[in-house]
């Protein structure tokens, strides 16, 4: 009988022991197109002489810098770096110049200031470019207008280019937003996409490629690496990738999932919360009275979020360019608080927090017109709210654009 007991608690033991591990193996990380192009792929770069548009997120899952892991290469030549905003390494703020990485040596061109896609004299000498960089998964983040004048430059000067793909940390599922209007293409606006496409940087380089959106429809010979593990559900930190500022106001995973509709207050005379803990999580003015906004919001059928009421002072981080709205001067403000992510809405979120600061405050709130449209793709959103439409109507404004989009989109989804 002792023994029938020592057996059966064996058994259980063991049974519990596989669970575990079939458990962890379910665990597995997302591997970046940089890990598989230097594990898997490294022939497609023997004897060529490169161009690498990187910033401080090109990093290899042991925290090696690509530029520094292929500088170590023998058989393969950097000609030159290629820095978007923030630069190379992420230290810089405001215009970026032309410079030399302090660590290799290579020389640094800038695509964030005087020139924002590379030139012939910049491009001599390279025969593959390469694109490695962390997006966040929304149309007015810079670093994807980076990636379509790259890309238009490679076609023209007939260079071939690799993107390596990287998560949408917002996950890929959610699309939603105006449709950029052609007269409103700008740097926060490169290509007629929503507000948040639900693509990976590797899926929208396929995208401007194919669709005939680089200039003059130019097309570039494109080769994407994909990753590996990843699904279109997952938010950045399911992934087992580490979270990197890709830039310095956006410290956070919950910053990028607000981001996209909260950065619509750029276009306002409302602080975005920029130089708080919590930049647009945080909203606010000196003049907001927050209970009567929140007190307007509950009339909007938004899920996955609350509003809070709080105070922050603005203060001049060294990181940015120039003061922040209301700089040192206190502030009333809203907390976005998102209590549901897969539920949260952040385009239509945003979007009713200008209506009804705009409706309780008609007499404060301003419009930044050219930011506000640019940033929107259009100038629709202002001027209905301006009208006194109400948030649902807004919303139907850029319904049909976005369901041809997404009929669009689903032609270039490299997972599932």
């Amino acid at each position: 009988m002792k023994n029938l007991l020592i057996i059966l608690i064996c058994l259980s033991l063991s049974s519990i022991l596989i669970e575990s591990k079939n458990k962890d193996a379910n665990k597995t990380s997302v591997v970046t197109g940089a890990d598989v192009l230097l594990t898997e792929k490294i022939d497609l770069l023997k004897g060529k002489h490169l161009g690498l548009v990187v910033n401080h997120s090109s990093l290899l899952s042991d925290g090696t810098h690509i530029v520094d892991a292929l500088y170590k290469q023998k058989e393969v030549k950097i000609v030159a770096l290629f820095g978007p905003e923030h630069g190379v390494r992420g230290d810089t703020t405001g215009a970026i110049e032309n410079a030399v990485d302090a660590k290799t040596g290579i020389p640094v061109y800038s695509l964030y200031g005087k020139t924002y896609k590379p030139t012939p004299e910049m491009l001599k000498g390279i025969d593959l470019l390469v694109f490695d960089i962390q997006d966040v998964g929304a149309r007015f983040y810079t670093f994807i207008s980076t990636l379509g004048l790259v890309m238009e430059a490679a076609a023209e000067n007939h260079i071939p280019i690799i993107v390596l793909d990287r998560p949408n940390p917002i996950a890929g599922l959610y699309v939603d937003g105006p449709v950029t209007e052609d007269t409103l293409k700008s740097f926060v606006a490169f290509a007629p996409i929503p507000i948040t496409y639900g693509l990976t940087i590797g899926e929208l380089a396929k995208m401007y490629n194919e669709s005939g959106w680089l200039k003059n429809k130019v097309k570039a010979d494109l080769t994407v690496i994909k990753m590996k593990n990843w699904k279109r559900n997952m938010w950045y930190n399911q992934t087992g990738l580490t979270w990197i500022k890709p830039s310095p106001n956006m410290p956070f995973l919950s910053t990028a999932i607000v981001y996209p509709g909260t950065c619509l207050f750029e276009g306002t005379n409302v602080s975005e919360g920029r130089g708080t803990e919590k930049p647009f999580e945080y909203i606010g003015a000196s003049w907001l009275d927050a209970d009567k906004v929140i007190n307007e919001l509950k009339k909007v059928n938004l899920q996955g979020v609350s509003f809070e009421p709080i105070e922050f002072t603005p203060q001049w981080f060294k990181f940015n360019a120039h003061p922040p709205k209301y700089y040192n001067e206190k502030c009333n403000g809203i907390y976005v608080h998102v209590i549901d992510r897969n539920k949260f809405e952040s385009v239509k979120t945003g979007v009713a927090l200008l209506w009804a600061i705009k409706k309780v405050h008609s007499d404060k709130f301003e419009w930044r017109k050219t930011t506000i449209d640019r940033l929107a793709g259009t100038s629709n959103i202002r001027l209905l709210i301006d009208e006194g439409k109400t948030p649902n109507e807004i919303f139907n404004s850029w319904e049909s654009g976005l369901e041809n989009f997404k009929k669009i989109r689903g032609k270039y989804l490299l997972y599932k």
